[in-house]
């Protein structure tokens, strides 16, 4: 299950109280206070990371709260401070008060933090209160309490897996197939004008973002055809799925076609060419189809997923795969 938008509790740790407390030793009068400060307690921070593409977890879970201060001790002894509650978010995830409605922070990039909720300052001990005139003060402080706060979170989705291919490919109905995303599928060239997004469940919690990609035909790198408009959506993608009809009604032949779309690639950008690409035989529902799909890797000198997009088989592997590419390309978090 996909979730792109949640709300959530979070209360920060309240901080440690002061000690009040006399030194107490024999053979030392009137030892003086030396009650100690109490502990910082612990904040909520966010942090965005690219390794999780989904507001799942975090949604299953609206409640955080993280730990208290320690109380100070005698001897001057400080409590222990508490440990920050972690919570990792999608990077892209926009951060948003619950009840203001202001943004704020926007995690980009994973590894980018946001505290959400500041832990409670530690209260003063005794100690702290001795002056000149007040030997043996019996004031402390307590600790403050943490920031408590109602959040909303949203995700704005950068695709993860681009699929390319010529006219007629396969592209939509694949992605109808792994997902919830409903692009026009018809049979006949460029009924995907414009870039959808859809999100593949891999396995119980993780996700896959893919996008329909307008499709590429020759000199699309000089501006035919949707051109640049295409190539461009390209280049946000980590992993490029490229699809090739090995069907009997198949335009154009699929060693023909998968060299087209390498080489448009290769002329637009000489980055995006070195890409990590998975190379798929679509509509694989028939022997001669599947003897056509050994063709096309023999011809390649690399291995071909043939998968069927009507009876899903190949499907899933070929989703485990992509996903497990993802991961490989994910910036350091």
């Amino acid at each position: 299950m996909f979730v792109d938008e949640c709300e959530i509790h979070v209360a920060a740790g309240r901080g440690g109280d002061g000690c009040l407390s006399f030194r107490r030793e024999k053979y030392v009068a009137k030892g003086g206070p030396d009650g100690g400060d109490g502990g910082r307690g612990g904040s909520i921070v966010l942090v965005a990371s690219g390794h999780v593409n989904s507001l799942l977890k975090v949604a299953r879970r609206p409640h955080y709260r993280a730990g208290n201060g320690q109380p100070g001790g005698p001897s001057n002894k400080s409590g222990r401070g508490a440990t920050d509650t972690i919570v990792e978010v999608p990077a892209g995830t926009q951060v948003f008060d619950g009840r203001r409605g202001h943004l704020l922070g926007d995690l980009v990039r994973p590894g980018e933090k946001l505290e959400v909720a500041r832990g409670g300052k530690g209260g003063r001990g005794n100690a702290a209160f001795a002056t000149s005139i007040v030997q043996a003060p019996r004031q402390i402080e307590h600790g403050d309490a943490g920031e408590k706060r109602d959040l909303r979170l949203e995700l704005k989705l950068f695709a993860q897996v681009g699929l390319v291919g010529l006219p007629n490919a396969g592209k939509s109905t694949f992605l109808s197939t792994v997902s919830r995303a409903r692009p026009k599928v018809a049979n006949y060239p460029f009924t995907t004008l414009a870039p959808q997004v859809g999100v593949a469940e891999v396995g119980d919690y993780d996700t896959l973002v893919v996008a329909d990609l307008p499709g590429l035909i020759e000199g699309a790198a000089e501006g035919h055809g949707l051109g640049h408009q295409f190539l461009r959506h390209v280049e946000r993608c980590r992993v490029l799925l490229v699809l090739a009809d090995v069907s009997d009604g198949a335009d154009t032949p699929a060693e023909e076609a998968v060299r087209v779309l390498r080489g448009e690639l290769e002329r637009y950008s000489a980055e995006l060419a070195t890409r990590p690409f998975v190379v798929a035989a679509t509509k694989v529902e028939d022997d001669a189809a599947r003897a056509r799909a050994d063709e096309l890797a023999a011809a390649l000198g690399r291995e071909v997923r043939p998968i069927s997009s009507h009876t899903g088989a190949g499907v899933d592997a070929l989703l485990r795969e992509l996903h497990a590419l993802v991961l490989a390309e994910a910036p350091a978090s």
